[in-house]
C-alpha cells in the first residue's frame, strides 16, 4: 500500500503527459524555469560609524582652520589655522580611503580594478584644484603672520 495519491497515468501507458503534470520520472523538461544568479551579499556603502568620525574631524579642522583667518587672534592664529589646515586634510585622506574600501572612486576615474586608464584631463582638473586650494590656504595663513 502506497502512503500517497496514485498516479493513475502509470497504469495507461499510451496516454500523453499534460503541460504542469508530472512524468514518473520528474517534471518535463520544457517546463524547468531558467536559473536566475541573485548577489547574496549586501551592497558595500559606508555605514555610518565610518562616516561620524570623518565628517567630525572635518567639522573641527574646518573650524580651526576659519576661525583664526576670520578674527585674526593674536600671533597663535597661524598656528591654530595650520593645524585645523592639517586636521581637515587628514580628515579628508581618512574619507576618500574608505569610499576606495567600499568601491567607490571619483568621478571621471575607471572602477577598481578594471582595465581602463583614468583620463589624463580628469586627473589633470583633479590636480590642479587641488594645488589651487592648498596654494590659497598656504598664501592665507602666511597673510596671518
Amino acid at each position: 500500500m502506497e502512503a500517497g495519491p496514485r498516479d493513475t497515468d502509470r497504469d495507461a501507458p499510451d496516454t500523453q503527459h499534460e503541460a504542469g503534470r508530472l512524468s514518473p520520472d520528474g517534471p518535463d523538461e520544457h517546463e524547468v524555469a531558467p536559473e536566475v544568479e541573485v548577489e547574496l551579499r549586501p551592497a558595500r556603502r559606508l555605514r555610518i560609524w565610518q562616516l561620524a568620525p570623518i565628517v567630525g574631524l572635518a567639522a573641527v579642522g574646518s573650524l580651526m582652520f576659519a576661525f583664526p583667518l576670520a578674527f585674526e587672534f593674536g600671533g597663535g592664529g597661524a598656528v591654530v589655522a595650520m593645524l585645523g589646515l592639517l586636521i581637515s586634510g587628514c580628515a579628508a585622506g581618512w574619507g576618500m580611503m574608505a569610499a576606495r574600501r567600499v568601491g567607490h572612486t571619483w568621478p571621471g576615474l575607471p572602477a577598481r580594478g578594471s582595465d581602463e586608464r583614468p583620463d589624463w584631463r580628469v586627473v589633470t582638473l583633479y590636480v590642479a584644484v587641488c594645488a589651487v586650494l592648498v596654494a590659497l590656504a598656504v598664501w592665507r595663513v602666511a597673510r596671518l603672520r
